[in-house]
Protein backbone atom coordinates (compact mmCIF):
# COMPACT_ATOMS: atom_id res chain seq x y z
CA UNK A 1 0.00 0.00 0.00
CA UNK A 2 1.51 3.28 -1.29
CA UNK A 3 0.76 5.93 1.42
CA UNK A 4 2.88 8.22 -0.05
CA UNK A 5 0.67 10.23 -2.27
CA UNK A 6 1.30 14.20 -2.75
CA UNK A 7 -1.07 16.46 -0.54
CA UNK A 8 -0.99 20.46 0.20
CA UNK A 9 -0.19 19.78 4.21
CA UNK A 10 1.98 16.43 3.83
CA UNK A 11 0.62 15.07 6.79
CA UNK A 12 -0.16 11.77 4.75
CA UNK A 13 3.10 11.21 3.54
CA UNK A 14 3.88 11.50 7.50
CA UNK A 15 1.70 8.84 8.86
CA UNK A 16 2.81 6.52 5.99
CA UNK A 17 6.30 7.32 6.84
CA UNK A 18 5.99 6.70 10.40
CA UNK A 19 3.90 3.72 10.00
CA UNK A 20 6.48 2.27 8.16
CA UNK A 21 9.13 3.06 10.40
CA UNK A 22 6.92 1.30 13.22
CA UNK A 23 6.61 -2.02 11.24
CA UNK A 24 10.29 -1.93 10.52
CA UNK A 25 11.08 -1.74 14.23
CA UNK A 26 8.12 -4.50 15.19
CA UNK A 27 9.69 -7.06 11.89
CA UNK A 28 13.32 -6.60 13.56
CA UNK A 29 12.07 -7.75 17.05
CA UNK A 30 10.73 -11.14 15.50
CA UNK A 31 12.26 -14.23 13.77
CA UNK A 32 13.18 -13.63 10.34
CA UNK A 33 11.29 -17.24 9.47
CA UNK A 34 7.94 -15.44 10.49
CA UNK A 35 8.21 -13.45 7.47
CA UNK A 36 9.17 -16.20 4.77
CA UNK A 37 6.92 -17.13 1.61
CA UNK A 38 3.71 -19.28 2.32
CA UNK A 39 3.72 -22.81 1.21
CA UNK A 40 0.80 -23.70 -1.25
CA UNK A 41 0.04 -26.68 1.70
CA UNK A 42 -0.24 -23.87 4.34
CA UNK A 43 -2.20 -21.38 2.06
CA UNK A 44 -4.57 -24.28 1.28
CA UNK A 45 -4.61 -25.34 5.02
CA UNK A 46 -5.82 -21.65 5.68
CA UNK A 47 -8.13 -21.25 3.49
CA UNK A 48 -9.73 -24.66 3.88
CA UNK A 49 -10.21 -23.59 7.57
CA UNK A 50 -13.34 -21.18 6.43
CA UNK A 51 -14.66 -23.64 3.82
CA UNK A 52 -15.00 -25.99 7.17
CA UNK A 53 -16.41 -23.61 8.69
CA UNK A 54 -19.95 -23.31 6.89
CA UNK A 55 -22.25 -25.10 8.19
CA UNK A 56 -25.95 -26.01 7.41
CA UNK A 57 -27.53 -23.04 9.98
CA UNK A 58 -24.86 -20.25 8.84
CA UNK A 59 -20.79 -20.25 9.71
CA UNK A 60 -18.61 -21.54 12.89
CA UNK A 61 -17.10 -18.20 14.07
CA UNK A 62 -14.16 -20.25 16.02
CA UNK A 63 -10.88 -19.08 15.60
CA UNK A 64 -8.41 -20.32 12.79
CA UNK A 65 -7.12 -23.27 14.28
CA UNK A 66 -8.98 -23.69 17.27
CA UNK A 67 -10.57 -27.15 17.66
CA UNK A 68 -14.32 -27.22 18.61
CA UNK A 69 -15.11 -26.60 22.16
CA UNK A 70 -18.65 -28.04 21.88
CA UNK A 71 -18.02 -31.83 20.25
CA UNK A 72 -19.93 -29.54 16.96
CA UNK A 73 -23.03 -29.27 19.20
CA UNK A 74 -23.26 -26.35 17.33
CA UNK A 75 -26.68 -25.14 18.71
CA UNK A 76 -25.10 -25.03 21.79
CA UNK A 77 -22.11 -23.28 20.67
CA UNK A 78 -22.21 -18.73 21.49
CA UNK A 79 -19.74 -18.72 18.15
CA UNK A 80 -22.23 -20.21 15.85
CA UNK A 81 -23.39 -17.16 13.26
CA UNK A 82 -26.69 -18.23 12.51
CA UNK A 83 -27.90 -16.49 9.27
CA UNK A 84 -31.61 -15.49 8.75
CA UNK A 85 -32.45 -17.93 6.13
CA UNK A 86 -32.16 -20.58 8.04
CA UNK A 87 -34.46 -19.59 10.61
CA UNK A 88 -37.44 -21.95 9.50
CA UNK A 89 -34.20 -24.69 10.42
CA UNK A 90 -33.49 -23.41 13.29
CA UNK A 91 -37.39 -23.52 14.45
CA UNK A 92 -37.83 -27.37 12.71
CA UNK A 93 -34.88 -27.59 15.49
CA UNK A 94 -36.44 -26.79 18.31
CA UNK A 95 -39.55 -28.50 17.66
CA UNK A 96 -37.17 -31.21 17.73
CA UNK A 97 -35.86 -31.04 20.79
CA UNK A 98 -39.20 -30.32 22.52
CA UNK A 99 -40.80 -33.49 20.70
CA UNK A 100 -36.98 -35.55 21.88
CA UNK A 101 -37.70 -34.21 25.44
CA UNK A 102 -41.10 -35.39 26.07
CA UNK A 103 -39.94 -39.27 24.47
CA UNK A 104 -37.37 -39.32 27.02
CA UNK A 105 -39.51 -38.07 29.71
CA UNK A 106 -41.84 -40.60 28.69
CA UNK A 107 -39.40 -43.20 28.43
CA UNK A 108 -37.94 -42.50 31.88
CA UNK A 109 -34.16 -41.70 30.12
CA UNK A 110 -32.86 -39.19 32.51
CA UNK A 111 -29.48 -38.58 31.71
CA UNK A 112 -31.01 -37.90 28.18
CA UNK A 113 -33.44 -35.20 28.79
CA UNK A 114 -30.43 -32.48 30.77
CA UNK A 115 -28.76 -32.40 27.28
CA UNK A 116 -32.11 -31.58 25.47
CA UNK A 117 -32.56 -29.30 27.92
CA UNK A 118 -29.47 -27.71 27.59
CA UNK A 119 -29.62 -27.78 23.64
CA UNK A 120 -33.41 -26.55 23.94
CA UNK A 121 -32.33 -23.37 25.60
CA UNK A 122 -29.57 -21.95 23.28
CA UNK A 123 -31.68 -23.00 20.34
CA UNK A 124 -34.69 -20.80 21.53
CA UNK A 125 -32.12 -18.31 22.78
CA UNK A 126 -30.67 -18.26 18.93
CA UNK A 127 -33.76 -17.87 17.36
CA UNK A 128 -34.27 -14.52 20.19
CA UNK A 129 -31.01 -13.14 18.57
CA UNK A 130 -32.10 -14.03 15.36
CA UNK A 131 -35.21 -12.63 15.46
CA UNK A 132 -33.67 -9.62 17.28
CA UNK A 133 -31.37 -9.15 14.04
CA UNK A 134 -34.12 -9.18 11.84
CA UNK A 135 -36.03 -6.66 13.49
CA UNK A 136 -33.09 -4.53 13.56
CA UNK A 137 -32.74 -4.96 9.95
CA UNK A 138 -35.90 -4.01 8.98
CA UNK A 139 -36.37 -0.67 11.24
CA UNK A 140 -35.23 2.46 9.38
CA UNK A 141 -32.71 4.84 11.70
CA UNK A 142 -33.45 8.44 11.63
CA UNK A 143 -29.33 9.95 10.94
CA UNK A 144 -30.40 12.78 11.15
CA UNK A 145 -29.60 13.97 7.58
CA UNK A 146 -32.10 16.51 6.30
CA UNK A 147 -34.46 15.98 3.25
CA UNK A 148 -34.30 17.96 0.05
CA UNK A 149 -37.39 19.31 0.83
CA UNK A 150 -36.08 20.89 4.45
CA UNK A 151 -33.24 22.05 3.33
CA UNK A 152 -34.90 23.90 0.24
CA UNK A 153 -37.34 25.22 3.15
CA UNK A 154 -34.35 26.88 4.95
CA UNK A 155 -33.19 28.72 2.51
CA UNK A 156 -34.32 32.22 2.13
CA UNK A 157 -35.03 33.57 -1.17
CA UNK A 158 -31.99 35.77 -2.26
CA UNK A 159 -32.30 38.95 -2.55
CA UNK A 160 -30.46 41.41 -4.86
CA UNK A 161 -28.26 44.33 -2.99
CA UNK A 162 -29.17 47.72 -3.38
CA UNK A 163 -27.38 49.19 -5.97
CA UNK A 164 -27.26 52.76 -6.90
CA UNK A 165 -30.41 54.39 -7.55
Amino acid sequence: MNLNFPCNHGLHATRGGTHRAFIARRRALRPADEYRTVTPEEWGEFLGHFERRKLVLGDCGRAYGTDCAHEHACVRCPVLIVHATERPRLVEIRDNLLTRILEAEREGWLGEIEGLQSSLTHAEEKLAQLDAQISRKQESVDLGIPTFREIVARTTAVSTPPGPS
